[in-house]
């Protein structure tokens, strides 16, 4: 999944509104440039393959603490953003992978 995920967003990353509306949110506030580096470096730790809108997986990345949890959907001629979070810590393994 990682190698579909790495090679669709290298041709072009859509985000769908609902992730547009999440990113958004003056408590989460994620840039685009910080979606690029979730999906290109982080580890897919949730895989959806019969998800509605296709084949799709949840990426956690870390970077200096802080954790970012993205979900996408590799498609032939792009990568879909589902939606992005800063997952909690209460809800989540210490090192951001496992749900608790």
């Amino acid at each position: 999944m990682k190698n579909k995920i790495i090679s669709s967003a290298n041709k072009k990353i859509l985000f769908l509104p609902h992730a547009i509306m999440r990113m958004s949110r003056s408590e989460r506030m994620i840039t685009t440039a910080e979606i690029r580096e979730a999906v290109l470096l982080g580890e897919v730790i949730e895989d959806y393959p019969v998800d509605r809108r296709g084949a799709s997986c949840l990426v956690s990345y870390v970077k200096q603490g802080q954790a970012l949890h993205v979900v996408c959907a590799p498609k032939s001629e792009y990568l879909a953003i589902i939606t992005a979070y800063w997952p909690a810590s209460d809800q989540w393994s210490s090192d951001f992978k496992v749900r608790m």
